[in-house]
C-alpha cells in the first residue's frame, strides 16, 4: 500500500499551502499512520542557523494550526542521515516533508542512508511523502546541474525516476529559456519534464496512477507527454 507523493514548486509550511499539507497528513492517517508531520531540512543544511531555525519554526506553526505533532529532524549531513534516533522517529508518520535548498547536497546527504530507507519504507506502507523545490527535484533518478551545465548530473533518490521537475517555474525562466532547460536536463527518451509554479503542487494519492494539480498557479508539461498547462483540479496520468 503506497502512500501519497507530492511535488511542490514552492511554499512549504506557508498558510496558502496549509489545506494541501493537511490533505497529505489525512492520507497518511487513513492508511494507519500517526498524525505526525516530519520535517527534513537537509537541503538547507549548509545555510545559517537562523535560516534553519526559521524553517523549523515555520513548520511547527503550520503543524499546530493543523492540529498534528511536528518533528523537526536536524539532519544536516550524511552523519545525521545515519542517525538511528532519527530513523526511529520517521516510522509510522503520516507525512514526511523534504523542504527546499540545494538539491545536489540533499541527494548526496540522503542517498543510501538509513534515514532515506526509513522514509521510503514509510511511504511503501502508506505514509505521505512531499518534496518542495529541491525536495521535489531529488525524487527523480538524476538532478541536472543548471549552473554548471558541463557537470555530470547528481544521482537522485529515484522514487519517480522518469520525472524531472523544474520548481519555481514561473520565476525560473527569468534567467534561463525553456529551450535551454530541455537540453540541460538531458531527459531520457521515455522521461517527462515538467515545471511547477510557486505555491503549486502535483500530487499522486495512495495507490492511484492519477496526478492532480492543486494550488494557485500551474503545472507545465514540457516534454515526454503532450505539451500543456494544468491548473488546480486538472489531472494527468503517466
Amino acid at each position: 500500500m503506497n502512500g501519497s507523493i507530492a511535488l511542490v514548486g514552492s511554499g512549504e509550511y506557508l498558510p496558502q499551502m496549509a489545506e494541501f499539507e493537511k490533505s497529505l497528513i489525512d492520507d497518511g492517517i487513513k492508511n494507519g499512520k500517526k498524525p505526525i508531520y516530519i520535517q527534513i531540512p537537509t537541503a538547507a543544511g549548509r545555510e545559517s542557523e537562523s535560516r534553519l531555525n526559521h524553517w523549523r519554526d515555520l513548520g511547527k506553526e503550520q503543524a499546530e494550526k493543523l492540529g498534528v505533532e511536528s518533528i523537526f529532524l536536524p539532519i544536516y549531513d550524511r552523519d545525521g542521515a545515519n542517525n538511528q534516533e532519527y530513523v526511529d522517529q520517521i516510522r509510522d508518520s503520516a507525512l514526511v516533508y523534504m523542504s527546499g535548498g540545494d538539491p545536489h547536497y540533499l541527494a548526496n546527504s540522503l542517498l543510501d542512508t538509513p534515514v532515506w530507507k526509513a522514509v521510503y519504507e514509510n511511504y511503501l506502507s502508506g505514509g505521505s511523502i512531499a518534496g518542495c523545490s529541491a525536495g521535489a527535484m531529488v525524487l527523480s533518478s538524476h538532478i541536472p546541474n543548471f549552473r554548471l551545465s558541463k557537470s555530470e548530473p547528481t544521482v537522485g533518490l529515484n522514487l519517480i525516476p522518469k520525472i524531472r521537475v523544474i520548481p519555481h517555474f514561473d520565476k525560473f525562466f527569468k534567467w534561463i529559456p525553456e529551450s535551454a532547460a530541455k537540453i540541460l536536463l538531458n531527459i531520457p527518451s521515455d522521461g517527462i519534464l515538467m515545471g511547477i509554479d510557486e505555491l503549486t503542487a502535483l500530487t499522486k494519492r495512495s495507490n492511484s496512477n492519477i496526478w492532480q494539480v492543486s494550488g494557485k498557479s500551474k503545472v507545465h508539461i514540457l516534454k515526454g507527454l503532450k505539451e500543456q498547462q494544468l491548473v488546480a483540479g486538472d489531472t494527468i496520468s503517466f
